[in-house]
């Protein structure tokens, strides 16, 4: 069996076992596809982990940078507690249509924020709220090392910043790729290798959505 089989077999044995069919992400899924929209979004093990992670936290408010379809979104807005607020943050006037549909499927239109226009345009629209308590990363790569700086200046000490996509199928580690998600995520790297606001760590995964890691960090 090829590594692709393999790690894709093995997702399809976690799901079965671990998460139960869901009508709302089904859905969601199947609107995406519908509208022609990238199928770039989290596997549903990594939309599993960030649901735990914000439970977790114990988070009330949650940034999301790149919001696509919402299916994301709708894994995370699902952990909220009574008075939680959830702000996403989309480019595409036409993937944020999608995602508003899929939030108001799975009854999180009065919880979620779906915010469209460039994030670094937004972003600093945010800067007089409430600090957040968890930050999701996973918008254009190129500017991961803006939003990350942002997401800094949003949150507050123990909140817990997520980036997805860190690996790039191990592109991140040739210094010469012409790839500019590669190279944007080894700025990002090298940001984080001085940032003293942050304790991080960066996990490899494989899976459906092939090789590729994300970075889990905790604000001082």
């Amino acid at each position: 069996m090829r590594n692709q089989e393999l790690w894709s077999a093995v997702d399809e044995y976690l799901i079965e076992h671990l998460i139960p069919a869901d009508d709302a992400l089904d859905a969601a899924l199947k609107a995406c596809e519908g509208a022609g929209l990238p199928a770039i979004g989290v596997s549903a093990c990594l939309g599993k982990l960030l649901q735990l992670l914000v439970r977790m936290q114990g988070a009330r408010r949650v940034l999301e940078i790149g919001t696509l379809g919402g299916y994301s979104t709708i894994w995370m807005g699902r952990a909220l507690p009574a008075g939680g607020r959830l702000v996403t943050l989309e480019v595409d006037p036409q993937h944020a249509a999608v995602a508003e549909t899929n939030m108001a499927r799975a009854g999180l239109s009065e919880l979620v924020d779906v915010l469209v226009g460039p994030a670094l345009e937004t972003l600093p629209t945010l800067a007089d709220g409430e600090p957040f308590d968890f930050v999701f990363i996973d918008a254009d790569k190129v500017n991961t090392a803006a939003y990350f700086d942002w997401a800094l200046q949003l949150t507050r000490p123990g909140s817990v910043i997520v980036v997805d996509n860190v690996v790039r199928k191990g592109a991140v580690i040739d210094a010469v790729s012409d790839d500019a998600n590669a190279q944007g995520m080894r700025r990002f790297m090298r940001q984080l290798a001085t940032e003293s606001r942050v304790d991080a760590t960066g996990i490899q995964t494989v899976g459906t959505k092939g090789h590729d890691g994300l970075l889990i960090a905790r604000v001082r």
